[in-house]
């Protein structure tokens, strides 16, 4: 567990090694985030089942679990919330997602879960974000849904702390094999994010509006959902201007990438 920030009764850190290497195959490396402010907790794309134990058995040693507040799922794949079924079954927690997915959460959990006062739908602990987002009352503070959309889902939200000002950004800024922790060499750690950005976000367009709210905001961190975080303001402001010019999804499409298969052309 990283400690990303801490003062007084409120902390934020990150999971980055819970995902297990099972028969030398290692799952996609992701990182889940709580944020606790005195007794109330929220959680940040938890994952699925790779990440569920580990993760319970560390949250455990900071909050009682079934106090948990809030689960915060910046999109719906399953490294983000496949394991929601758990958190539903044991927690009394909100779910906090797009509306748009928040239809399709059915095909995660059961009509019902058990809850401390009995059997409710799980329909009501469920809360669908509007696509210009929301602010969500976190005690005495608050946390922040921001829009995100088709930077990799096309219902997608960063979440932001106020109290701690970091940016909990999803799969914008995501890298595989790159710095692990704080990135310190922007230019070195650019090819582990630039082929699942030009392949995952929707073009240029939403890149740069994305880069324009941020700047707006001005997060002490930007802190993705795989690989490294960045931190220093050096650092924040390079990755923004390398998203901001960035080409991906549509914009590098061409007339030969729909054209029809060749015969016999099967992949092996």
């Amino acid at each position: 567990m990283d400690i990303l920030f801490q003062q007084g009764e409120h902390l934020v850190a990150r999971f980055c090694d819970l995902v297990p290497n099972q028969s030398g195959s290692e799952g996609i490396q992701a990182n889940q985030f709580v944020i606790r402010h005195g007794e109330l907790g929220a959680l940040i794309d938890p994952g699925g089942e790779l990440t569920y134990t580990q993760l319970t058995i560390e949250l455990s040693r900071h909050f009682n679990l079934c106090d948990l507040d809030y689960i915060l799922a910046s999109h719906q794949d399953p490294d983000i919330i496949a394991s929601l079924p758990r958190w539903m079954m044991h927690t009394r927690c909100q779910v906090a997602v797009s509306r748009l997915w928040a239809r399709f959460l059915p095909h995660l959990v059961s009509s019902f879960v058990a809850s401390r006062t009995g059997v409710v739908q799980w329909q009501d602990r469920i809360l669908p974000i509007a696509d210009e987002g929301a602010v969500l009352p976190f005690g005495d503070s608050e946390l922040w849904a921001l829009p995100a959309h088709f930077l990799h889902s096309a219902g997608n939200f960063s979440f932001y702390d106020p109290i701690s000002r970091i940016l909990f950004s999803g799969d914008v800024g995501a890298s595989i094999g790159g710095e692990e922790g704080e990135v310190t060499h922007f230019e070195g750690h650019i090819p582990s994010m630039e082929g699942f950005h030009r392949r995952y976000m929707a073009g240029n367009r939403a890149c740069r509006l994305w880069v324009r709210m941020v700047r707006e905001l001005n997060p002490s961190m930007i802190v993705p959902q795989h690989g490294g975080y960045f931190a220093s303001p050096a650092v924040v402001s390079r990755f923004l201007d390398w998203l901001e010019r960035l080409e991906s999804g549509p914009d590098l499409l061409r007339e030969r990438d729909y054209s029809l298969p060749r015969k016999n052309a099967i992949s092996q």
